[in-house]
């Protein structure tokens, strides 16, 4: 197996995407990657918070009405409405703007649910192993062709970083399928916002979770971070439906 990677700034951060297969410069493996960035850069277009032009500001604006956005934002809002419901409503898809009224930002939930999609499209490459990098939280996939084990089904490893010393890697997760997302203050500072207390939290730790599904693993990140005891047992009684999914803290302790 030969690996190649690449990397473009979208949704306000680099995503790069690698690869694992006989011959990555193929023209199969271009114009899926091609269609896997084009696949966020036009989620980018409908949910950015940051772009003017996109149906999410101009819905906050009172500019265009849901009727006339995009459908996906309708989808998104579904899934919003179920992570708060599942979460004990420690997660939201609305959070306070400057002013502190709290508008429609699925940004949180948006990012993880995007590079599922981009993934989707990745999967379809026959004998290739694939990992998409966003901006730290990670979704790896094979092909069917890929066998479980042997030289050709090494597992990316996954570093997650200690939120009190960001030279040294705390744990390193090997994962061959499915997504590794960590939710915590270190990079950004206080940006995770707790619905139930109207607080942005600032305290040094950080929540990783891994599971099939990135939107999921950085939901529930963000969720139990927040959350603490109450998210951890709503977490718990998600996985009776959810299940797959597991969670660390580092610092919380």
């Amino acid at each position: 197996m030969t690996s190649r990677a690449w990397v473009e700034h979208l949704m306000g951060m680099p995503v790069s995407i690698h690869v694992r297969c006989p011959d990555p410069r193929s023209a199969d493996i271009e114009r899926a990657v091609v269609a896997a960035y084009h696949e966020l850069a036009c989620l980018e277009d409908v949910f950015s918070t940051w772009r003017p032009d996109s149906h999410v500001s101009r819905l906050a604006r009172g500019e265009i009405a849901l009727a006339h956005c995009d459908p996906l934002i309708g989808e998104v809002i579904a899934l919003g409405a179920e992570a708060t419901h599942l979460t004990g409503g420690a997660f939201t898809t609305h959070l306070p703007d400057p002013t502190g009224h709290r508008l429609f930002n699925p940004t949180g939930l948006v990012k993880g649910w995007a590079v599922d999609r981009a993934g989707a499209i990745l999967s379809g490459l026959p004998g290739t192993a694939w990992c998409i990098n966003a901006g730290g939280d990670l979704l790896a996939g094979r092909h069917r062709h890929v066998p479980p084990a042997g030289q050709d089904a090494l597992p990316w490893r996954i570093g997650i970083e200690d939120p009190h010393d960001r030279s040294r890697i705390a744990r390193v997760v090997p994962v061959m399928e499915g997504a590794v997302a960590t939710s915590g203050t270190a990079a950004r500072g206080a940006h995770l916002y707790d619905p139930r207390s109207d607080e942005w939290i600032d305290r040094l730790a950080s929540v990783t979770v891994a599971g099939p599904d990135l939107m999921w693993a950085d939901v529930w990140a963000t969720a139990l971070f927040v959350g603490g005891e109450d998210a951890a047992r709503a977490f718990d009684v998600a996985l009776e439906t959810r299940p797959g999914y597991s969670w660390w803290s580092q610092g919380m302790e």
